[in-house]
């Protein structure tokens, strides 16, 4: 299916002004619909809403992206009844949610144009009860190219009071795009 047909939103009711990425895959759709989404009023909350949709699961945690760039994420998650356990925190596997989110859109980001990636492994370390709106920074290095290589990005989750809730380390599998040029039989899904 292609991806037009996936996302959430008609592309016919969008205003005219906009110029809307192209989405024949040889872009970077997710840096190219952040560099325009992200500086309109409650862009960056489209934007979130948007990568909820295309991945429900990470949409579960209601997110918002508030900075990404090259080899830089920040995401915050309110603390929420939906997120917490039955001690009365946030629960783990939410705040492993978030640590993935924060990777995984920064690293995004900053992919070549035809690159692709896939998360391969993951590490988390809890330090503390999480309470309250936590932030989430990925740092990943940046891909210079769509050869196959393994990356690890590293994510720091801190609570409202700046305090380390989490620190957690995504193994991700860089290569390229199918039919791109450097494709040659990837096995990046």
């Amino acid at each position: 299916m292609p991806l037009a047909d996936r996302l959430p939103i008609s592309f016919s009711r969008l205003p005219r002004f906009l110029r809307w990425p192209r989405l024949d895959g040889s872009r970077n759709l997710l840096r190219d619909i952040w560099n325009l989404l992200s500086g309109m009023p409650a862009g960056k909350v489209v934007f979130s809403h948007l990568v909820g949709r295309m991945a429900p699961y990470t949409g579960s945690i209601h997110a918002t992206v508030t900075v990404l760039r090259a080899g830089y994420a920040e995401v915050q998650m309110p603390d929420r009844r939906g997120v917490r356990n039955h001690l009365d925190c946030v629960h783990a596997i939410a705040l492993a949610n978030l640590a993935e989110l924060a990777g995984n859109v920064a690293l995004m980001y900053s992919l070549p144009d035809d690159a692709r990636f896939i998360v391969s492994g993951f590490d988390i370390e809890y330090t503390k009860k999480a309470r309250g709106t936590i932030t989430a920074v990925g740092e990943p290095p940046i891909p210079r190219t769509a050869a196959r290589a393994q990356y690890d990005v590293p994510v720091t989750l801190r609570d409202a009071a700046g305090e380390e809730v989490a620190r957690a380390v995504l193994h991700s599998l860089v290569g390229p795009k199918p039919g791109s040029a450097g494709d040659r039989g990837s096995d990046v899904n």
